[in-house]
């Protein structure tokens, strides 16, 4: 070999020592850290024509959506950011059940989403991307052709006289399970191991637990647990107080989906100059009253609700700066996010069923883009996902909160104004000689005088990491010109020789 060569081939390695070594590989995620966006399987994307069974006599019914065209954007959603998808429920339907709550079969999928294997498929190719899977079971109602309201060995695995207690605005009047039952419970329990088995799904959303008795979700947990000790297991209640779902918890459940945070993270940012302090007294309350509140799923709307950008609308505000604040507490905040599908373009409509339209794909890039960007910056603070939180400043609608994680700490403002505006920190909420670096932008902040003096454009947000000053790294430096040098001397002396 040439000492030309040997020249070129050393330099990669010098330059590769001149750098620090990079950190240990991260760890397997934990639930706290994923950022997840819950599908409507019949309305998202329709990959497989050939199960588009339609009935011309239900026009709200079924319109295509399957597993299959689920499986062809999963790279859509990774690239937004997303970690984990939440599924409709899969279960064989009634009729126009293409929200998946009219169940006739617990242990098939509906024809309209495509087989076991389709969903076997989607799972494993959401696991090929390091992404996880969840859906949607419902324990409170069937279907009313269900085998169990006509056969005479089931007929106490049904309730009389409550069809409507508790009920969703997609199930209002079918048969109400009793849940008091305990062949109905091992049932239910039995399902839900033989589908994660069956297709390796890390968790399940349990829908609408107004009535479910404690030791059903104490054994549902358990035995879940049992097949996979990773699994997040959640809830939904129509309405309960704090009391009501910390027992839920207790019971078993990593989290409830946060009732109480939905209206006021609504309020907060679907119109402007809008007060946000509601949101840290609910944090608070949340700390005092459950074990691990950070595994509450936080949500700005479902299936169950208009569309957050109804919001937006009547309050005659423009949907893509409001949803960027929004998300951007989202994210930020304590809690897990869950996003409803569409909202990467605004998708608007009022309640059930108006607000799942069919997904139209156009690219809104600019929130596309947006919701990229904040969910890399989660996913790579952990302070974000791990830390405690506490309000520094707010001021209609002008919002400074930190969060801190062991020496890590995160500093996040929302300005939800019509204004620039200013907010002074005291360097004793954070640390003095200090500065805090923009992970959004490229803001820099130094402590002058014991304080930190924030500025942030009219409806923008900013993400500090709080460092130490930047100066001058001289080691490195050194080194850098000492790899340069040597190659120069290197080329050189080939040069030389070379000419003789």
């Amino acid at each position: 070999m040439g000492k030309k060569t040997f020249a070129f081939l050393l330099v990669p390695f010098l330059l590769f020592y001149a750098f620090p070594a990079s950190a240990d590989k991260k760890e397997e995620r934990v639930w706290e850290e994923e950022i997840v966006y819950s599908i409507m399987i019949d309305k998202f994307n329709n990959g497989d024509p050939a199960n588009d069974i339609i009935d011309e006599a239900d026009k709200a019914g079924f319109e295509g959506g399957d597993f299959k065209g689920i499986a062809a954007k999963l790279d859509y959603l990774q690239d937004m950011g997303f970690t984990a998808i939440l599924l409709s429920p899969v279960f064989e339907n009634a009729g126009g059940g293409f929200h998946g709550e009219a169940v006739t079969d617990f242990y098939k999928t509906d024809q309209h989403f495509g087989s076991k294997d389709d969903l076997k498929n989607l799972v494993e190719e959401a696991h090929r991307r390091k992404m996880k899977v969840m859906f949607e079971f419902p324990v409170d109602r069937v279907a009313e052709n269900h085998p169990w309201t006509t056969n005479p060995e089931t007929k106490d695995w049904i309730k009389t006289g409550h069809s409507d207690n508790g009920g969703s605005a997609w199930n209002k009047g079918l048969p109400a399970i009793n849940l008091e039952n305990g062949e109905v419970q091992a049932y239910l329990i039995d399902a839900a191991k033989w589908w994660m088995e069956e297709t390796q799904v890390d968790g399940f959303s349990l829908q609408y637990l107004d009535h479910a008795p404690l030791d059903f979700i104490k054994e549902f947990a358990s035995q879940v647990k049992s097949v996979n000790s990773g699994s997040y297991l959640i809830g939904t209640v129509t309405e309960a107080d704090r009391t009501e779902l910390a027992k839920l918890q207790a019971a078993g459940l990593d989290g409830i989906k946060d009732v109480h945070l939905n209206k006021p993270m609504r309020d907060a940012f679907s119109k402007i100059d809008a007060s946000s302090s509601a949101l840290f007294d609910i944090w608070e309350e949340n700390v005092s009253a459950y074990d691990h509140p950070s595994l509450f799923p936080a949500y700005l709307d479902d299936k169950n609700t208009a569309r957050y950008t109804q919001d937006m609308v009547d309050q005659r505000q423009y949907p893509g700066s409001r949803w960027k604040l929004a998300l951007s507490y989202l994210y930020t905040q304590p809690q897990v996010p869950i996003v409803f599908y569409g909202s990467e373009i605004a998708v608007n409509g009022g309640g059930p069923p108006d607000n799942v339209p069919l997904m139209n794909f156009w690219a809104n890039e600019e929130l596309i883009e947006f919701m990229g960007r904040i969910a890399e910056i989660r996913n790579q603070q952990p302070a974000l996902t791990h830390g405690t939180m506490k309000l520094l400043y707010e001021k209609n609608g002008m919002l400074v909160f930190k969060r801190e994680y062991r020496d890590d700490t995160i500093v996040v403002a929302i300005n939800n104004t019509s204004e620039d505006q200013t907010a002074v920190i005291q360097a004793a909420d954070l640390k003095d000689g200090k500065e805090l670096r923009g992970l959004y932008g490229t803001d820099m902040v130094r402590s002058e005088n014991g304080k930190y003096k924030i500025i942030v454009d009219r409806e923008m947000v900013e993400i500090y990491k709080l460092a130490d000053r930047s100066s001058y790294n001289l080691p490195f430096i050194i080194a850098l010109f000492g790899v340069f040098g040597f190659f120069i001397l290197f080329m050189y002396a080939a040069w030389k020789r070379g000419k003789k």
